[in-house]
C-alpha cells in the first residue's frame, strides 16, 4: 500500500524541523548499510506516526532490535515534542532502477551502485518521512569501496580513502535524494563561482570526452539563462551531472546532481536529433532546480507545477539559449501528438487535478503522463502567449520568492501570477487546468472568405498564416479566438495555430487540406508542415482520414522533408502506431515495404546528412532486402555513403533476425564482438525477434522467469519479441502476456508494472484479443498495470472505429 493523501496531510500536520544524518555503507554487495537519525518536532506530544523503510533486514530502532516495523513502515510512538530517533538497516540492492541499483559493466566488469529515488522510492535507501511536503536538510557520509568517487546532493568536504563526507544539504523533498558511486570518469569545472561536473561510467570515457565541450557549453547557457530569467538564484552549492546505468526515468532533478540514463550518452557520435533532445532534457531537468527543488509541490495534483514548467522551458531554453532553434516544431510533430492522444482515454485528467482525485502514490505515479508533460507544456505555451511574457515571468519570480525552499499548490501560483497581471488569470486557470479535453479549431470557406470558429469554451489566442497557390506564405496573424467567429479574407490556403501556441484539434477547410495533402512537403515553413502532420494523424484516429491516405502521404512527403525531427517523428508515429493498430495482419508487410520504399525515395535526392541517417535508420527499420542489409554488415558503409555506426548496425542486425534471416550464432558472435551493455541488450532484442516458434518459446521463458531480468534486459527482449510481421506466430501469446507477465506485475512494484504495460503486445490484434483485454482489466491488477491496460484499451477501440 503507497502513502494515502490523508496519511500524509496528517503526518505534515503534526511534524516539522525534520532533519537527517544519513550514513550509508556500500562495501558489500548482497545489502548495503544504512544508519540514519531523525530529528524532528512534534505538534501533539504524546502522538504516533511512522517512518518508512521499504524491505529491510536487521533493522535496529536506538539500538535495540525493531519491534514495531512490518516490512514497510517502522511505527514512532509517544512522540515528545522534539525527537531524536537513529534507524540501523540492511537493504537489498536492486536492478529494477526503483532504490539503490547495482550495476557491474560487461565492457570492464567495473560495478556501480545509485540511489534512484523518486515517489515512494527514498524509504528502498533509508528510513524516512517519504513525502515532499516534510522538506529536510540531509546531512550524508558515505563509505565506498577503494577507487570508486561519489556524487550526493551537496558538494564533498572530505575524503578519506574509502570515507565521503557532504556538505549538508539546504530543505530538499525526500523523493529528490541522491548518492552515485563507481569509478566514475569526470570532467570538472567551476562556473558563476560554483563547481560543476559531467560523469560517466569508466567504460563511457571516450564517449564524455568526446561530448564534454557540448555539454559543457550546453549547461553553462542554460544555467546563466535562467540566471537572467528567474530573480532567485540557484539555491544549491554545487551542479554535478551523471550518466547513470539502469535509471528508469529519463532523468532525475535531484538537485545538486541531476542523473540521466546514460543511453542520452551515446556510444556513437549523437546525430543533430539526439543532441537537440539531450539539450533540451538538460534545460528541462535545470529548471527542476526552481520548479520542483527550490518550491516543490504539497502533493500529487500538482505534478503539473513541476513537469509542466519543466518541460516547457526545457523546450524554450534549449531553443532560446542553447541554439537549438525551432525546438517547439519538433515538440509538435511529436510530444504533443502524444498529448491529444491522452487526452482522449478514459485515464484523462485535468492538468491540475483536485487533491482528492490523486489519492495516493500509486495513482499520483500514473499522472506522470502526457497530460501533466506535453499537455501542460502546450497550456503554458498558450499561457505565456495570451498573458505576455513579462507578466508570465514577473508571476514565476514572486511565487519563487514567496515559497523559497518550501511547498505550494496551484491556488499560490495562481496568487502570483494575478498580482503580476490585470488580465483574468483565475478565468483562464478553470478554463485550461481545471478542466478535461480540448477544444476543436475550424476554418470553413465560403462564397465572402474564411472563418474561423472554435468548438469547445477555452480562450485562444493563436497564429493564422495564409498561402498563396503555390504554398507560399503570404502572411501571418495573431487572432484572439472565442465566442465569437472571426472572419478571414479569402486566401487560397490557411492553417491555424502554426506557431503551435494553442493546444486543440484543427480541422482545415477542404480547399486547404486538399492543397497541403498533394505538396505538403513544399510549405517553407517547418512550424507549418510539423501542425499539418499533427491533423493528418488526428484524422486518422478520428476515422475521417483512411490509414492507406496517411501512406500515400508518407510516400508522397516524407522523402522531401527538410526537418530530421518530423521525419522520425512521422517514421515513429506510422511504424508504432498506423502499421500496428490501423491495419490489419494482411496489410502489414505490404505497408512496411511502402514505408522502406519512402526511405529509400528520400535518400535517392541525396538529403542533408542527418536526415539521410534518419531516412536510413528508418530503412533499416523496414526493409525487406536482406541482400542490401547484409551488404552494409559487410562494408561498414551503407549504398548510399552513410558509416554504419554501432547503433545502426544493431538495427539492421535486429532487422535480418526479424526476416530470418541471422541465425541466434550469428547474432551471438555480433555480441561478442560488441562488449558493452549496448551490446548485450541489443543482442537481446535481436535474439527475442528470430521468427521461429521454438526462438520465442525460449525469448518468453526469458521473460517470465524467475529471479526477473533486470529492467533494461526486460525492456530490450519485449522489444524484440513483438513484430508486426510476425503476428500469425505471435498471437498464442497476447493471452499468456496478459496472465503471466501480470502475474509477475503483482510483485515486482511500479517500476516493473510500468515495463510490463509498455511491453503490451504490438501487433494487429483479434476482437478475441480485445475481449480477453478487457476480461484481464476485471481483475486485481497494480494500479501502474491497470492504467496502462486501460490506455491501450482505449486507442484499440478508437482505431476499430
Amino acid at each position: 500500500m503507497s502513502l494515502t493523501l490523508a496519511e500524509a496531510r496528517t503526518r505534515a500536520d503534526l511534524l516539522s524541523d525534520v532533519s537527517y544524518e544519513l550514513h550509508l555503507d556500500l562495501t558489500d554487495r548482497e545489502t548495503f548499510g544504512c544508519r540514519v537519525t531523525v530529528r524532528f518536532a512534534c505538534a501533539q506530544p504524546g502522538a504516533t506516526t511512522f517512518l518508512e523503510i521499504s524491505d529491510a533486514t536487521q533493522v535496529l530502532l536506538d539500538g535495540l532490535p525493531a519491534t514495531t516495523y512490518d516490512g514497510r513502515r517502522l511505527v514512532l510512538e509517544d512522540l515528545g515534542a522534539t525527537n531524536e530517533v537513529t534507524v540501523e538497516a540492511r537493504v537489498p540492492y536492486v536492478t529494477d532502477g526503483d532504490g539503490m541499483h547495482t550495476f557491474t559493466d560487461p565492457a570492464d566488469g567495473e560495478t556501480y551502485v545509485s540511489a534512484y529515488v523518486g515517489m515512494d522510492i527514498c524509504q528502498k535507501v533509508f528510513p524516512c518521512f517519504d513525502q515532499n511536503d516534510l522538506k529536510a536538510p540531509v546531512s550524508l557520509t558515505v563509505t565506498a569501496p577503494e577507487g570508486w568517487s561519489v556524487l550526493a546532493n551537496g558538494r564533498t568536504v572530505r575524503q578519506d580513502g574509502r570515507d565521503w563526507e557532504f556538505a549538508a544539504t539546504p530543505p530538499i523533498p525526500l523523493p529528490m535524494f541522491v548518492v552515485c558511486a563507481g569509478p566514475w570518469h569526470s570532467r570538472t569545472w567551476e562556473h558563476a563561482g560554483l563547481p560543476f561536473g559531467w560523469h560517466a561510467r569508466a567504460s563511457l570515457a571516450a564517449q564524455l570526452d568526446r561530448d564534454f565541450d557540448e555539454l559543457r557549453r550546453v549547461t553553462e547557457q542554460c544555467f546563466d539563462h535562467y540566471g537572467s530569467i528567474f530573480t532567485e538564484p540557484y539555491a544549491f552549492d554545487s551542479y554535478d551531472q551523471a550518466f547513470v546505468p539502469g535509471q528508469n526515468w529519463g532523468a532525475l532533478e535531484t538537485p545538486g546532481c541531476v542523473t540521466y540514463r546514460d543511453e542520452i550518452l551515446p556510444v556513437d557520435e549523437p546525430t543533430a536529433g539526439e543532441r537537440r533532445r539531450r539539450a533540451t532534457v538538460i534545460a528541462h531537468e535545470m529548471a527542476h532546480m526552481w520548479f520542483g527543488d527550490l518550491v516543490t509541490m504539497t502533493w500529487w495534483e500538482d505534478t503539473w507545477l513541476q513537469e509542466s514548467f519543466a518541460d516547457y522551458m526545457g523546450f524554450r531554453v534549449a531553443d532560446e539559449a542553447a541554439g537549438f532553434s525551432g525546438n517547439f516544431v519538433d515538440f509538435a510533430a511529436g510530444r504533443k501528438i502524444n498529448a491529444y492522444v491522452a487526452d482522449e482515454r478514459r485515464s484523462t485528467h485535468p492538468i491540475a487535478p483536485l487533491a482528492e482525485e490523486v489519492p495516493d502514490v500509486d495513482a499520483a505515479a500514473t499522472n506522470f503522463d502526457s497530460i501533466s508533460y506535453a499537455k501542460g507544456n502546450s497550456a503554458l505555451q498558450q499561457l505565456v502567449t495570451w498573458l505576455g511574457d513579462e507578466d508570465f515571468l514577473a508571476g514565476v519570480n514572486a511565487y519563487f520568492t514567496r515559497h523559497r525552499f518550501g511547498n505550494a499548490t496551484l491556488a499560490d501560483f495562481v496568487a502570483a501570477l494575478d498580482g503580476a497581471s490585470d488580465r483574468d488569470v483565475r478565468g483562464w486557470v478553470e478554463a485550461w487546468l481545471r478542466t478535461t479535453g480540448f477544444d476543436t479549431v475550424r476554418v470553413t470557406r465560403d462564397s465572402e472568405g474564411l472563418t474561423l470558429t472554435r468548438e469547445g469554451e477555452r480562450p485562444h489566442r493563436l497564429a493564422v498564416t495564409s498561402y498563396d497557390d503555390t504554398l507560399a506564405a503570404t502572411g501571418t496573424a495573431l487572432v484572439d479566438l472565442g465566442d465569437q467567429p472571426v472572419r478571414l479574407p479569402d486566401v487560397p490556403v490557411l492553417v491555424p495555430n502554426t506557431g503551435g501556441e494553442t493546444f486543440a484539434r484543427l480541422r482545415l477547410d477542404q480547399q486547404s487540406w486538399d492543397a497541403l495533402a498533394a505538396d505538403l512537403a513544399s510549405v517553407p515553413d517547418d512550424g507549418t508542415r510539423a501542425v499539418v502532420w499533427g491533423t493528418a494523424i488526428d484524422l486518422v484516429r478520428c476515422g475521417e482520414l483512411p490509414a492507406e491516405e496517411f501512406l500515400g502521404l508518407v510516400t508522397r512527403h516524407l522523402p522531401r522533408e527538410r526537418r530530421v525531427g518530423i521525419v522520425e517523428s512521422v517514421l515513429d508515429w506510422t511504424l508504432r502506431v498506423l502499421v500496428v493498430r490501423h491495419l490489419g495482419p494482411e496489410d502489414v508487410v505490404d505497408a512496411t515495404a511502402r514505408i522502406a520504399a519512402a526511405c529509400e525515395t528520400g535518400l535517392a535526392s541525396e538529403p542533408e546528412h542527418q536526415v539521410a541517417v534518419a531516412l536510413t535508420r528508418g530503412l533499416a527499420r523496414t526493409s525487406p532486402d536482406a541482400v542490401l542489409l547484409q551488404r552494409w554488415l559487410l562494408d561498414r558503409r551503407t549504398h548510399t555513403g552513410i558509416d554504419v555506426d554501432a547503433r545502426l548496425r544493431w538495427d539492421t542486425i535486429h532487422r535480418l533476425a526479424a526476416l530470418g534471416e541471422l541465425s541466434a550464432t550469428e547474432i551471438t558472435d555480433e555480441r561478442l564482438g560488441d562488449g558493452t551493455i549496448v551490446g548485450v541488450l541489443e543482442a537481446a532484442r535481436a535474439l527475442a525477434a528470430l521468427p521461429t516458434a521454438e526462438a520465442k518459446a525460449v525469448t518468453w521463458e526469458r521473460l517470465t522467469a524467475e529471479p526477473v531480468l533486470s529492467n533494461r534486459e526486460f525492456e530490450a527482449t519485449a522489444a524484440g519479441f513483438w513484430d508486426a510481421e510476425q503476428t500469425a506466430l505471435l498471437h498464442p501469446y497476447v493471452e499468456r502476456y496478459l496472465t503471466e507477465l501480470a502475474g509477475l506485475a503483482q510483485t515486482r512494484g511500479q517500476a516493473f508494472s510500468s515495463l510490463v504495460s509498455r511491453a503490451f503486445p504490438a501487433v494487429p490484434l483479434t476482437e478475441d484479443h480485445v475481449a480477453a483485454l478487457e476480461r484481464a482489466l476485471e481483475g486485481d491488477l497494480p494500479t501502474v498495470l491497470r492504467r496502462g491496460w486501460e490506455d491501450t484499451l482505449d486507442d484499440l477501440h478508437r482505431a476499430r472505429r
